[in-house]
């Protein structure tokens, strides 16, 4: 592989219940107008795209997905919804489809999979909500996923006898994900949450059960035409000189690939993508989640700050860069590209996902 495929040097950022019941009048006149149709309370209606949205759409390598990670915000009023209002819960149950219709959001994460693990029913509802080309990117449960059991506040309680169990990741992740969501599963990711200290000291040992769990799950890219396996990771100790070629190799050996991990806690895109190269040729998927002006431990600071998420309040023009690189030569080389936002990254994860595309569509050839 080239070693500028990635680039080492960020480039300049560049400057996708049934219809409502009439109403009718109480004034007893055959001839009376009935009053409009009102749109009922739970459905969500998508912002007609205009002619420049659409267009900029056309100009993306069609292996280039961006999205959210996840759809449920009444601030993308006017952005992804019409003017609403809608409520959170409501977007939540019924936004997906509306969400789908956007020409830029070509994916979307599921999170709510971390916190208890999903049917294959939900997951299929899920599925029938988007076109074909859709893809989803989903966290596996913090069952298989964090070494501790947590309690309300995700303060450690004690060890978890289940952290990386194969068999409970299959059963209860990857099989119902596979047959419910089919063809439009994209990445599904093992997301390993910071690990207690005793166990940062332990990695070798964690790589050889990371090994072994890998090994034992269904063949996803073999099962979708676009699937992969993706392990995020929380602690920078997985990063280091001594660590990294060998989660490398484990993840080479199994077919997954290294999820892309943009969080304050983490380093910085440039400092991670030297893994992602080590297992070329490949897919990239990539989770957005925090601006690092907020500090490693800022995530409520930014929620505080950007909420309601109706525009970018603090462009992170280095991390837009080097994606935008990044994307760009993934996909150019034939590889698909995953690269899901949080509302915390800048302010706006639709508005992220739109710079994005902008920056990648001035490097594209049209309708490629």
């Amino acid at each position: 592989m080239q070693n500028d495929l990635f680039g080492s040097q960020p480039a300049q950022p560049a400057t996708r219940p049934k219809p409502s019941d009439i109403a009718h009048s109480s004034i007893d006149d055959d001839n009376a107008a009935p009053a409009p149709s009102r749109r009922r309370s739970t459905e969500v209606l998508p912002l007609p795209p205009d002619d420049t949205t659409r267009a900029l759409a056309t100009r993306l390598n069609p292996r280039i997905r961006l999205g959210a990670s996840t759809w449920s915000y009444p601030g993308w009023a006017g952005i992804v919804w019409n003017e609403g209002p809608y409520t959170e819960a409501v977007l939540a149950k019924n936004g997906l489809a509306a969400y789908a219709q956007h020409p830029l959001l070509r994916c979307v994460g599921i999170d709510r999979s971390f916190y208890r693990p999903l049917t294959e029913g939900q997951y299929a509802r899920y599925a029938g909500q988007v076109p074909d080309d859709f893809r989803f990117v989903v966290k596996a449960p913090a069952l298989v996923t964090d070494a501790l059991v947590r309690g309300e506040q995700g303060q450690g309680r004690q060890p978890n006898t289940a952290f990386l169990d194969p068999v409970l990741a299959t059963q209860e992740f990857i099989t119902p994900a596979l047959a419910g969501l089919g063809d439009k599963v994209g990445a599904l990711v093992f997301q390993l949450s910071p690990l207690p200290f005793s166990q940062l000291q332990r990695l070798p040992l964690l790589l050889e059960r990371l090994r072994a769990l890998l090994r034992a799950l269904p063949d996803v890219r073999g099962a979708t035409p676009d699937g992969v396996v993706a392990v995020e990771v929380r602690d920078p100790e997985w990063l280091s000189p001594a660590i990294a070629p060998q989660l490398a190799a484990v993840l080479k050996e199994t077919g997954a690939t290294y999820c892309l991990g943009l969080h304050a806690k983490m380093p910085r895109l440039a400092e991670q993508l030297p893994l992602l190269r080590a297992l070329w040729p490949g897919p990239m998927v990539c989770r957005w989640n925090l601006n690092p002006l907020h500090g490693a431990y800022g995530y409520e600071d930014a929620q505080r700050s950007y909420e309601p998420y109706d525009r970018i309040h603090d462009v992170d023009a280095e991390t837009r860069a080097l994606i935008v690189r990044t994307v760009r030569g993934v996909t150019g080389a034939g590889q698909n590209a995953y690269v899901t936002i949080s509302n915390k990254a800048e302010g706006c994860a639709p508005l992220s996902a739109r710079a994005l595309a902008e920056g990648l569509a001035a490097g594209e050839a049209p309708g490629r």
